[in-house]
This record gives C-alpha cells, sequence and structure tokens, in this order.
C-alpha cells in the first residue's frame, strides 16, 4: 500500500488522546500527552515519515533499504522512511502502534493517569427495539 496523508491522519488520529499539529513550518506531527510519536513533512523532502522505535526494532529497521535513522532523531531511536512503501501497511500499522505506545508510557505518571480516566467507554450496544403499541382507549 502506498502511504499518504491522509492514510497516515486516520491512523494516527484514531489512537487514544492523539493530536496532530503543524510544527517546523511544513511537517505535520501526531503527539500524545504533548509528545510527538509521529512525523512527516508536508511538502517534499528527503524523508516521508519519522517514527519512535525500540532499540532492537530501530537496529533492524535501518539495515532495510530506503529506511535511515532519523535527522536529528536517531539518538532517540526513530527511524525515517526515505519512500512512502519502504513498509508495508500493515506492518507500518504496528509500528506506529508501538511507537504510540512507547511515548505514551514514558509521560508522567499524572498525565497518563488523567488521560486514561478520560478515555470515553464505549457505549454497549442496544438493540434497537420498536416501542410498544399502545392499545386503543374505549
Amino acid at each position: 500500500m502506498f502511504m499518504n496523508v491522509d492514510w497516515l491522519r486516520e491512523l494516527c488520529l484514531s489512537f487514544p488522546h492523539a493530536t496532530e499539529q503543524i510544527q517546523w513550518g511544513s511537517d505535520l506531527l501526531f503527539k500524545v500527552g504533548g509528545k510527538m510519536f509521529a512525523a512527516t513533512p508536508l511538502e517534499p523532502a528527503p524523508v516521508c515519515l519519522s517514527f519512535k522505535a525500540s532499540p532492537e526494532t530501530f537496529a533492524e529497521l535501518t539495515e532495510r533499504p530506503n529506511i535511515i535513522p532519523a535527522p536529528y532523531l536517531a539518538r532517540a531511536q526513530w527511524v525515517a522512511l526515505e519512500t512512502r512503501d519502504a513498509l508495508p501497511a500493515q506492518e507500518l500499522t504496528q509500528l506506529l502502534r508501538e511507537s504510540y505506545n512507547m511515548v505514551f508510557a514514558k509521560l508522567p505518571k499524572k498525565l497518563r493517569d488523567t488521560l486514561s480516566k478520560t478515555t470515553p467507554s464505549p457505549k454497549p450496544s442496544q438493540p434497537k427495539t420498536r416501542p410498544a403499541k399502545r392499545k386503543p382507549v374505549k
């Protein structure tokens, strides 16, 4: 699958409490608790997506073609994709979820607790019922 901004936005904003912000002129950042977990330039650039990885995943990914240590963020184990098709969509989805989870886990405990308490609980599905028919009054 060819990753694009709309697909990326839909995926990243599906994570609880994820927000988006344009920063550094033309980079679209995805954050949780004010901390970035993914970034993509909105204008042509040498990389098309950057995200946080675990140390093991960082080492594995940077050995693959079209994936490099992210400029300015490599010391924090961020990788950058040089092409939009560097990873299959399913794998990229999992890696972005892991990035989100790692960043969320590093948030201060008080903030994590606050965010967890404000997570909307899914409403139980109610079977659709018809209102009972009223009997005519005589």
